[in-house]
């Protein structure tokens, strides 16, 4: 007999003996402690979408998105103490929670369970974070990052993962989240560019990609999220005591591999060849989105596929990643961080692949019951996420509150957050373009003291501006996109060097060795 069906037996007699009693407290500690430490484990993707998020954008936004990222983790935490928890595991009726608000009520033995479940929470929230970046206000982000911490996601993971939901009750089957977590985020994230618009420049006659900053920073954060993601499905086992408990957890992280692995080195591969139309060259972030996409395909079964079952989930979760990488820009859909492509993608596909490789699956024979009910649950998810935020999102841009100014935009975002007296910037006016100056972007007036420098200009440029553009004490009006800013200059700062942490500096992540 094994130590667990022991347990068991002494655990059975309706008078329990002190080793009993002892061994049932030992249980209870021990998942506990395993639920403090994967959620603290979890909790490390923050840091990773932070890292990730930061070297994509333009270095003059850095601070505002990395701001944001601890925002979802503050905010998240108040929201779901008081909403989003109760709405979530509050027992209730098969729609939502009904208990535990702002805790009330809630045991001390479940307060692990509940930080397991609010790092969880805060993933989904962060999500859709980049597919928005570099153009969201700050207030619109404050609103929706309340309402997916809050409502979105918890109702969502009560449906699937509490005990009365009406998905649990059926045969849907979702073990780390790809359905829960990821096409929750990937909807609302998608959901939120349309509404948003493209950055400006991205698109249109002169619309060429915007790169981001930071190579190193992107590596660190992809690294960090890509260690993150064996703790997120490995730890949604949630116990650690019973019989199959450490089985389980081993072959959820190994699978998780595998399908990681595999999903990267596709995405290399076909992006590399003829296949994308575009110059051949080996591309890191490429390879990096691809395997993410392999660890959210293969988050619903990674407890009850093969490894063969698991390369193959997450070849084909990174082929679907690149597809919907290639189409979004087709429709004029701006994703920064390819966070729609990643999590809604792989999302999606990983609740089919459950259904089709799971041992007993379709394509061992068996039933397609979980299929069917697991498409069920994915429309759901799609009608619940995608709306809300279809109603958020057009509620805040009717009321002209969902996206900062142009000026702003191509400035800084928002005012004031990353001023350029922090790194010696002067403010002193120069009228005219002179060798080694710095071109700031305004409507007209004065420069104001937070908008940050978004190009160096050498001899050449300087006299080119000089003779072809009727520049006045103001500056000179440029026109970009369906807006007429002033350019304005200003002198190097007190060092005498350009300041790079403002420019937009060559970002190459692709290489043709």
């Amino acid at each position: 007999m094994d130590a667990g069906h022991n347990i068991s037996l002494l655990m059975s007699g309706e008078n329990p003996t002190p080793m009993s009693r002892e061994l049932s407290i030992l249980q209870k500690d021990l998942d506990t402690l395993f639920l403090i430490v994967f959620g603290i484990l979890i909790f490390i993707l923050q840091t990773g979408f932070a890292f990730l998020e930061a070297g994509s954008v333009r270095s003059k936004n850095t601070t505002n998105i990395l701001l944001k990222n601890m925002l979802d983790v503050f905010i998240g935490g108040i929201a779901y103490w008081l909403v989003g928890f109760p709405l979530a595991f509050g027992g209730g009726n098969s729609f939502s929670g009904t208990a535990y608000w702002a805790s009330y009520g809630l045991l001390d033995e479940h307060l692990a369970f509940w930080f397991f479940q609010f790092v969880i929470a805060t993933t989904a929230s962060t999500i859709i974070s980049g597919s928005m970046a570099e153009r969201c206000a700050f207030n619109a982000y404050l609103i929706y990052t309340t309402v997916l911490s809050a409502v979105v996601y918890p109702v969502v993971s009560h449906w699937t993962w509490s005990d009365v939901g009406w998905l649990k009750t059926q045969h849907y089957q979702d073990f780390g989240g790809s359905g829960v977590v990821h096409l929750t985020g990937g909807v609302a994230a998608l959901v939120g560019a349309v509404i948003f618009g493209p950055r400006i420049g991205r698109f249109g006659p002169k619309g060429k990609e915007i790169r981001g900053h930071s190579v190193p920073l992107a590596a660190l954060g992809g690294f960090i999220l890509l260690f993150g993601f064996l703790a997120f499905n490995g730890g949604s086992q949630a116990s650690i005591s019973h019989e199959g408990d450490a089985v389980a957890i081993a072959k959820a992280v190994f699978n998780t591999v595998i399908s990681a692995s595999s999903g990267g080195i596709a995405v290399l591969l076909v992006y590399r060849s003829v296949l994308c139309g575009r110059e051949s060259t080996w591309s890191f972030l490429m390879a990096l989105n691809g395997s993410l996409a392999g660890m959210v395909s293969i988050s619903a079964g990674c407890n009850v596929v093969r490894p063969w079952s698991a390369c193959v989930i997450g070849t084909v979760g990174g082929s679907v990643f690149l597809a919907i990488h290639t189409l979004l820009p087709k429709l004029n859909v701006d994703d920064p961080l390819d966070a729609v492509a990643v999590h809604m993608g792989g999302g999606l596909w990983g609740l089919v692949a459950v259904a089709l490789f799971q041992d007993g699956g379709i394509v061992y024979g068996g039933s397609a019951e979980v299929l069917a009910w697991n498409i069920v649950g994915a429309l759901a998810i799609v009608a619940w996420s995608g709306g809300l935020c279809l109603l958020m999102f057009g509620s805040l841009r009717l009321l002209g509150v969902l996206r900062v100014p142009p000026e702003m935009e191509i400035a800084d975002l928002p005012p004031n957050m990353s001023a350029p007296e922090e790194f010696g910037l002067t403010n002193s006016q120069d009228p005219a373009p002179v060798p080694g100056h710095l071109v700031y972007w305004s409507r007209a007036g004065p420069v104001p003291s937070h908008l940050s420098p978004v190009v160096s200009l050498n001899n050449h440029e300087a006299n080119h501006l000089n003779s072809n553009n009727s520049v006045s004490e103001a500056g000179f009006t440029v026109r970009l996109g369906d807006h007429d800013l002033r350019v304005l200059v200003e002198p190097r700062d007190q060092r005498g060097q350009d300041p790079q942490c403002y420019t937009n500096e060559a970002f190459d992540e692709t290489t043709k060795l």
